[in-house]
């Protein structure tokens, strides 16, 4: 049975950090495409940076040069730095795997940005 829990989220203030992790259970972690994915409130749900299996990362515009993705493939774990935070970063950020022809989500962690 695949598993993804993310965790690290919560309230900072603006200009704040937080530090996203995915860890993953039941799959061949090391093999996938991680993505990190946000929602705000009444919007869609929007892909914010990716990491392939062999490391390349892309992010959306709005996070470049703020926000880092990494992976630790001995702890089947994905992470998102994110680092001088803005309101509008605020939502819910879920991690989406990516391999063998099958996506797998997590259930999302609540990020708050106060201003």
């Amino acid at each position: 049975q695949v598993r993804l829990v993310e965790s690290g989220g919560g309230l900072v203030q603006a200009g704040g950090s937080l530090r996203l992790s995915c860890a993953s259970s039941g799959l061949f972690f090391s093999g996938t495409t991680v993505a990190w994915y946000r929602q705000a409130p009444g919007q869609q749900r929007d892909v914010v940076a990716s990491i392939t299996r062999l490391g390349i990362t892309w992010y959306a515009d709005s996070v470049q040069g703020r926000f880092t993705i990494s992976r630790d493939n001995a702890k089947n774990t994905g992470y998102l730095q994110m680092n001088s935070l803005k309101s509008e970063d605020t939502g819910v950020y879920y991690c989406k795997t990516s391999g063998g022809g099958r996506d797998y989500w997590g259930q999302g962690t609540q990020v708050t940005v106060s201003s």
